[in-house]
């Protein structure tokens, strides 16, 4: 009767604990959001802009004017902060934004001319420290938008209905509304950075290898250095001194080869190719002493 019992208290321990599961599971029961999160995101340029926001639905509600008010600020989404995010400097409208998080908002009215979006810088988390600019009050910029008539549009949602290198235009879309945004980039001025960073790097390398030359006296690694310079931009100066290192090695044969590369590219600037002399000079020196090197010796 012991081991009757025994049994007994199992199977009610084991009952008991199914059943706990089954009302964790319950507890957990995860169901469709009546405002889904979602998230957009286009590069224009060399920028990257993304939106991250929630989709609610007419649900046969009406919506300007009433569910979402005129002439005051609306949050797009009261179960989710809309955030917008750009890897670089813009103009929202004809107003500068500098790279960073802004929370979104709208200001509808019933004036279409006369809607209005505010991006707000987002603040730093809870239990930071703010210094410096981080100290100074919430910035925000607001810009007049275009509003326009649109086809139905049951659930809210951002688009990028066109964009090129410079600008785009992010419309969010409700009910039988489009507002447009007009974001425009620093692509070109961005570009021509690039590039002057660029020739700053391919003039880096070339000292570098020079540096190895004529200091360290380790001309494998000054050759390292002249063919990545030599990779990012082919100059005349980068070629003199891999024909220097070369020679340094006793390759002058290839000093010649490199040093009459180098004379070329020179030629090319005119007037400004001022050490033409110097490099004549050391291109026949190459010559001579690769002439003598390939002379046979007698025994």
């Amino acid at each position: 009767m012991q081991g009757i019992s025994r049994i007994t208290l199992s199977l009610a321990g084991l009952a008991a604990w199914t059943l706990a599961v089954a009302s964790a599971a319950r507890a957990e029961l995860e169901l469709p959001r009546e405002s889904p999160t979602a998230r957009v995101s286009q590069q224009v340029g060399l920028t990257e802009v993304v939106i991250d926001y929630a989709s609610p639905a007419v649900n046969g509600r009406r919506i300007w004017g009433a569910l979402v008010p005129y002439d005051r600020p609306w949050p797009i989404s009261s179960s989710f902060p809309t955030t917008i995010h750009f890897s670089r400097d813009v103009l929202v409208g004809d107003r500068p934004v500098a790279a960073g998080g802004y929370r979104l908002t709208v200001s509808p009215a019933r004036d279409k001319e006369a809607w209005t979006i505010a991006l707000a810088s987002v603040p730093p988390t809870a239990g930071t420290a703010r210094t410096g600019a981080d100290a100074d009050e919430v910035r925000t910029v607001r810009v007049k938008v275009a509003v326009k008539t649109a086809p139905p549009r049951e659930r809210l949602i951002f688009l990028f209905s066109s964009f090129n290198e410079d600008k785009a235009s992010l419309d969010l879309e409700w009910e039988r509304v489009r507002v447009s945004i007009p974001i425009a980039t620093h692509t070109s001025q961005q570009v021509a950075e690039e590039i002057n960073e660029l020739d700053n790097v391919w003039r880096s390398y070339a000292n570098a290898a020079r540096f190895m030359l004529e200091t360290k006296k380790d001309f494998d690694a000054g050759l390292r250095y002249a063919n990545q310079s030599l990779a990012l931009k082919e100059d005349w100066y980068t070629y003199w001194i891999k024909a220097a290192l070369l020679a340094a090695k006793r390759d002058y044969r290839g000093a010649v080869e490199q040093g009459q590369r180098a004379y070329e590219l020179g030629q090319r600037l005119g007037d400004d190719f001022f050490l033409e002399a110097d490099l004549k000079k050391a291109i026949a020196d190459w010559r001579r002493r690769s002439a003598v090197a390939a002379t046979p010796r007698p025994e």
